[in-house]
């Protein structure tokens, strides 16, 4: 299957190194090697494979190289950039790791003008129908079954999605967050992310979760942070003009994968929006630089809108994800009179006809999820 990043890298690897991250078995591997252009791979993680990268023993002759799992090298950065700029392109270059590769410097070395950076990211209703021709309607229903990672996906099978993501959990917490974070207490970490199982699309209260875990408040906060840059979940923070006071108030956690989220349909389908979303976003900042943020709305008398879209720190739309209600959220209408520009979306799993209500428009949930653009206003 083709991804939808594959066309903007192999543009991209003309001139610079590509930085390619996203959750473990995200596909990463899979795309890199599918690219239209003769190559090597190299995984950090395979012994033989370490030492032709520290030996710097490839074939030169091939139009990429792929190294895997390269951030878990110490100064990586200032190695690859070594490679860059004393051999520069061809071969092109490109480094893939299920960890945010800008986070895990190893040094502090710069590569500032010497790559472009994406993130992959799990299948998505509008991706599975622009490349598989899939009903959008079975694509949701899957994607909240299944969740978006391609094997247990295309799997089609309950039972193998729940040994599939038992194994995928646990290679993450003993393997790559050992190799890559200072951290004694593992089943503590474990029972963190049963817990964000358990609660979203609800505010996360750092005080109920460190009495939860008998730990501190600045330890919850630092697995937290860990947990966000290995891809495992993604925090909406409450939207506010002020950035710093948006940082400090109550976040909500979403999980890169929608088939871990143990609670009802409305659970699953507003954590599937959310990856739907974070997904569009990091695809416009990634291929055009813009600006973007995914934020939610309440206000002190506790309205709520479920998502709100920036991009270039302008809000273009607000979101509301209902299971079954087919009436407007009054809510929508609260907050479209103070921003005016931002287009007010309901979105229902099971509507049959779309509606409208002043500047409000409503639509099933696939069918949006289907058509979804950000980047321009949601047409009617």
């Amino acid at each position: 299957m083709k991804r939808y990043l594959e066309k903007h890298i192999q543009k991209d690897l003309k001139d610079k190194i590509i930085l390619l991250s996203g959750p473990r078995q995200v596909g990463k591997t899979t795309l890199s090697k599918q690219l239209e252009l003769s190559n090597v791979y190299m995984n950090f993680d395979a012994t033989t494979d370490r030492k032709l990268i520290y030996a710097q023993e490839w074939d030169r002759e091939v139009q990429l190289v792929i190294f895997d799992e390269l951030h878990k090298m110490k100064k990586w950065k200032a190695w690859i950039k070594g490679v860059y700029d004393t051999e520069g392109i061809p071969p092109s270059l490109l480094v893939a790791g299920s960890a945010r590769l800008d986070t895990y410097k190893k040094g502090g070395e710069s590569l500032a003008g010497r790559f472009y950076a994406y993130r992959l990211h799990p299948l998505s209703v509008k991706e599975i129908c622009s490349f598989q021709k899939e009903n959008s309607k079975t694509a949701l229903d899957n994607l909240i079954k299944f969740g978006g990672f391609p094997e247990p996906y295309f799997k089609n099978s309950e039972k193998f999605a729940k040994r599939w993501r038992r194994i995928h959990t646990d290679t993450i917490i003993r393997e790559d967050l050992l190799d890559l974070e200072r951290v004694r207490d593992i089943k503590s970490i474990e029972l963190l992310i049963d817990l964000l199982r358990t609660r979203v699309g609800s505010t996360t209260s750092y005080t109920l979760l460190a009495n939860d875990l008998q730990v501190s408040i600045h330890t919850i906060k630092h697995w937290l942070q860990i947990l966000e840059n290995m891809y495992i979940v993604f925090p909406v923070r409450p939207y506010h003009k002020n950035i710093a006071r948006s940082l400090l108030k109550e976040s909500k956690y979403y999980l890169y994968d929608t088939g871990a989220v143990q609670g009802d349909i409305g659970a699953k389908l507003e954590n599937t929006v959310a990856c739907a979303l974070l997904k569009e976003l990091h695809f416009i900042e990634d291929t055009t630089g813009s600006n973007v943020a995914l934020h939610y709305l309440r206000d002190k008398e506790k309205h709520e809108v479920d998502f709100l879209i920036l991009i270039d720190k302008k809000p273009v739309m607000m979101i509301e994800v209902k299971v079954s209600d087919d009436r407007f959220s009054p809510s929508l209408f609260r907050f479209q009179r103070f921003l005016k520009d931002a287009a007010p979306v309901q979105i229902v799993h099971g509507l049959k006809q779309k509606k409208s209500k002043g500047p409000a428009i409503m639509r099933s949930a696939h069918e949006f999820l289907m058509e979804l653009r950000l980047d321009f206003t949601q047409m009617v």
